[in-house]
């Protein structure tokens, strides 16, 4: 069913894969860029079905993040037309989606208060907005048209309204930041359809309107699932089509977003119930990170069309390799450069592929074709660089010295809920045998050995190896993450894992012995465990998690020194004092050292020789990928 043609409103998409709405950062002073549209013609040009683009503003005291696209400006209608006209140029359809922030936003860009349906503060911007009267409800519906009008000049085939995780629309739908008496609040769905009815006056007839309903905000007395249908049948007269969401862009973002330790299939009652309810289609989300999960979806009557957003960012031919049945390169939810660098208020990018937000900008030829590589280290920065090289036309050598590739990221998939991990190694191995990379595992490459393999150029992706901390000299059971994760050490009885990454280092490595009946303690100098989890959406889940197992979370503390018998002297640094504990076993997730001896030997041999990775410095597997990436382009 993936690639059956569907009828929506006036359109006839090709199949049923959609291209969902969400935030690029792609835009300068409000205006959309080339960067958009080669963003979204890259995921046309891969087989998409259809392409929603990300929310389009309607009023301009809207300005929730720095980098949105100002829709309400007359002056974005010719960067609509460069996406429109890259879209169309693939044969496919695309809808642009139209937004008002209310409450969930900030009054720091437009320097005017928030409007909202009630003077409610959200829990994340913490900004009590003013509550919109009659008059300026009127002026926001009236934006709506105004916008829509834009989209229509702009080329684009029809417009979404948004009501879902980070909207006007559905504060108005929701009875927690709904207190309104006046009409308005008696109904709370009347603005819904006062701005449907001014969308559809200004697009006309032969352009799409649809519209995307939160179906559970995840929040006690939020709303409910029955109410989110009954909204779907009021505005099913009007619309083309349904999308479906989970959550709130701020309290439950996790929902929207899920990281790996959620269910694929987790929000998939929402669609289902909707699609009970209307006969227009209705667009399903939830992680869908394979393209048989998607036809499963179809198959059981979820929903008529599948949003896969980060699915298609990790892999622009998601819907051309699907069709093809060849294998896709599957999104593994880490969350580390899509959700997290947007968070950072960084354009989009993606761990397992370098080119996600840089699409506009072309790659330059070989410098030299035809070069002999070799590539010493198969983790995720030396697979990338072996097979960006290959695909290139150079001849390329992989040696790993371990028995499998993969390095710290196989290792770490093992971790509980960690597993879709390899995925970052599997597939870029898969290319590289594909390609015609020769990569040689159980293979210790040493100065000698690359004067005798005699390549053009030399990359070294060597990694890391651990650092023990200067205070655990000669003491025994106080070991590295890694040795746990690998089996060298079998920690007993009471536990400290200490994080000084603030990442899953630490955390899954103590849900681990957790789950092995250890007695538990993560340690950190930050003011959270883990801190670093908030990025990737991970921090709500891990704390139940770890709630569950009984972890204790001790923050703003350091090991300062350390005796026999496992006695740490402890700094509660944020008040200055010293106390003794004492554990059995000592984890560190600390700061490693590069692998760097190989490099050392080779630096002055007047052979090209390139670091990349961890061996250059120890950091997330998004700069190893990317470096892979960009070694192997300027060769």
């Amino acid at each position: 069913m993936l690639f059956e043609p569907l009828r929506l409103g006036p359109l006839t998409l090709r199949n049923r894969i959609v291209f969902s709405a969400h935030l690029t950062n792609a835009a300068v002073d409000g205006m959309p860029t080339e960067q958009h549209a080669a963003y979204y013609a890259a995921r046309a040009a891969g087989g998409a079905g259809l392409v929603i683009t990300e929310e389009h503003s309607v009023h301009q005291a809207d300005r929730p993040y720095e980098k949105l696209i100002r829709g309400h400006d007359p002056a974005v209608i010719p960067g609509y037309r460069r996406i429109t006209d890259a879209v169309h140029a693939h044969g496919v359809a695309v809808l642009a989606q139209l937004n008002h922030n209310g409450g969930q936003a900030s009054g720091m860009y437009s320097r005017q208060p928030l409007w909202a349906p009630s003077p409610l503060a959200d829990p994340m911007f913490r900004e009590v907005p003013k509550e919109i009267t009659v008059a300026e409800i009127r002026e926001v519906v009236q934006g709506y048209a105004m916008t829509a009008q834009h989209c229509v000049a702009g080329g684009f085939d029809g417009v979404e309204i948004q009501c879902s995780h980070a909207s006007l629309l559905r504060q108005f739908l929701s009875p927690l930041t709904n207190r309104r008496t006046d009409a308005y609040g008696q109904d709370r769905s009347r603005v819904v359809l006062e701005v449907i009815e001014a969308v559809r006056a200004a697009i006309g007839p032969d352009r799409v309107l649809g519209i995307r309903l939160c179906g559970d905000e995840g929040i006690a007395g939020g709303i409910p699932l029955e109410e989110a249908v009954e909204t779907a049948r009021r505005v099913e007269a009007y619309v083309d089509h349904v999308n479906t969401s989970i959550g709130v862009a701020t309290s439950t973002l996790h929902l929207i977003e899920a990281s790996m330790h959620v269910p694929r299939d987790y929000a998939l009652f929402v669609p289902s119930a909707l699609r009970k309810a209307v006969d227009v289609p209705v667009i399903g989300v939830g992680r869908f990170g394979a393209p048989e999960q998607a036809e499963r979806a179809l198959a059981d009557g979820v929903c008529d069309l599948v949003g896969v957003v980060r699915g298609q960012v990790a892999d622009p031919d998601f819907a051309a390799k699907a069709r093809a049945g060849t294998a896709v390169r599957t999104c593994s939810a880490c969350n580390q450069e899509c959700v997290g660098r947007v968070g950072l208020n960084r354009w989009l990018g993606c761990a397992q592929n370098p080119r996600a937000g840089r699409e506009a900008l072309p790659l330059p030829a070989p410098t030299v074709p035809g070069r002999r590589v070799l590539v010493v280290g198969g983790g995720p920065a030396g697979l990338q660089a072996a097979a960006t090289a290959a695909a290139r036309g150079h001849r390329v050598t992989l040696c790993e010295r371990a028995g499998v590739t993969g390095g710290q990221v196989r290792l770490a998939a093992t971790a509980p809920g960690r597993g879709e991990l390899a995925a970052m190694v599997d597939v870029p191995l898969a290319e590289c045998l594909r390609l015609g990379v020769d990569v040689r595992t159980g293979v210790d490459v040493d100065a000698a050995e690359i004067e005798r393999h005699a390549p053009d150029v030399v990359v070294l992706a060597t990694g890391a190896v651990p650092a023990r901390p200067a205070w655990a000299q000669g003491l025994d059971r106080v070991v590295d993450v890694r040795d746990v994760l690998d089996g060298t050490a079998d920690p007993a009885g009471s536990v400290l894992a200490v994080d000084e990454l603030g990442f899953h280092h630490a955390t899954s490595t103590a849900e681990l012995l957790a789950a092995r009946g250890c007695s538990v303690e993560i340690m950190t100098p930050g003011m959270v465990v883990g801190q670093d989890l908030g990025i990737t959406l991970d921090m709500e889940n891990f704390h139940r998690r770890a709630a569950a197992a009984g972890i204790t979370l001790s923050t703003d503390r350091v090991v300062v020194g350390a005796r026999p018998g496992v006695v740490l002297d402890v700094l509660h640094h944020t008040v200055g004092t010293v106390a003794q504990a004492r554990y059995d076993w000592v984890v560190c997730a600390v700061h490693p050292r590069p692998d760097d001896a190989l490099w050392q030997a080779l630096r002055s041999s007047g052979r090209p020789v390139h670091r990349i990775g961890d061996c250059l410095a120890p950091r997330r597997v998004h700069a190893a990928v990317i470096e892979g990436e960009r070694v192997a382009v300027s060769l």
